[in-house]
């Protein structure tokens, strides 16, 4: 049964004064939605001036502090229990969302089948895209990245910097697991992946979809595209990535990286060699690119594995059904 579009929130997390401007564009962009959300949360990650600072700064969000360890996780959870909505929606502190983003979002909470709902993320680089950079590996910037879909379709998992979640889903499955995700600056990542994993094994029927339709921009700073960036990404995006994968498993942790890296990441050294051979000096640079990043990503993974033991699991519970989602027919 096709229901009413239902009510939302917004949570945007921040840990630093340095990305202000970035924080005060963000809140702007959701007062410019054709579709106002219905809650505004800026989720300060023990940061107690710059919490003071957007305490006295913003009329038209709710100002709140993670009380749990600092990173992305616990500063997710903060905002999920200060508000009340149907719909949570996340966004990264230094994006911009289009207008119609919301919307486009919500649209497809009319479809009780679906529990989650993810849209694209598009690079604003600062000085320019380098011209070596691959679009393939766009993930390192927190991007949407070539091999991903054109259109709208059920995934696996959503992108963190522009994803939501029916509140149901919470209340089910719990929220985003500690000790995985982003602290501060740093370059790890996964909280999200995680949670979609074990959304989907909980409550298989749900539908997670991506709609490239509702676009955010994501500011690339200078810092983030030199080759060092580069490398240390990777090299926490396997950590993180095994972190999953002891906790899903290697089958639905490991899914759609097999898919990268066995079909997309060949078909981008194949097309940047190409490229070079008719003249374009930059081709020699992304084949590089591609192939040291996907081996760096790997060995990442590796150490990782070894690095942090399986965690001790609980015993298997029951999943329930949320109360307003009607668990009808699987997911592809």
């Amino acid at each position: 049964m096709i229901g009413s579009a239902p009510t939302s929130a917004v949570i945007i997390c921040a840990f630093t004064e340095r990305r202000w401007r970035d924080l005060l564009a963000a809140v702007e962009s959701l007062s410019r939605q054709s579709q106002l959300p219905d809650e505004i949360v800026v989720v300060i990650d023990h940061n107690p001036e710059l919490h003071d600072r957007a305490t006295a700064e913003f009329q038209s969000a709710r100002v709140v502090a993670n009380e749990y360890p600092p990173g992305e996780s616990g500063a997710r959870n903060a905002g999920i229990e200060s508000t009340s909505a149907e719909v949570v929606a996340f966004m990264d502190d230094d994006a911009v969302a289009d207008p119609e983003w919301l919307a486009t979002l919500l649209s497809h909470y009319r479809d009780p089948q679906v529990v989650a709902v993810g849209g694209s993320v598009h690079p604003r680089w600062e000085s320019g895209r380098p011209a070596g950079f691959p679009d393939e590996f766009d993930w390192v910037v927190g991007c949407t990245y070539r091999g991903m879909p054109t259109r709208c379709t059920a995934v696996r998992n959503v992108i963190g910097a522009n994803m939501s979640f029916r509140r149901s889903v919470f209340e089910v499955v719990g929220k985003f697991e500690d000790g995985i995700g982003r602290v501060g600056g740093g370059a790890g990542g996964c909280s999200e992946t995680e949670l979609c994993i074990r959304l989907g094994a909980m409550l298989p029927a749900a539908v997670i979809l991506y709609e490239p339709a509702a676009r955010v921009s994501h500011r690339v700073p200078s810092a983030r595209m030199s080759w060092r960036y580069f490398g240390t990404r990777c090299f926490r995006e396997g950590l993180s990535k095994a972190q999953v994968t002891q906790r899903a498993g290697c089958g639905p942790g490991l899914r759609c990286e097999r898919a990268h890296a066995t079909r997309t990441i060949p078909l981008g050294v194949v097309r940047a060699v190409r490229s070079a051979i008719t003249g374009d000096r930059a081709g020699l640079t992304r084949a590089t690119a591609l192939v040291v990043g996907l081996w760096v990503t790997t060995i990442g993974f590796v150490v990782g594995r070894a690095r942090y033991p399986a965690p001790r699991r609980a015993r298997a519970r029951e999943p329930r059904a949320p109360a307003n989602h009607a668990l009808a027919g699987p997911a592809s």
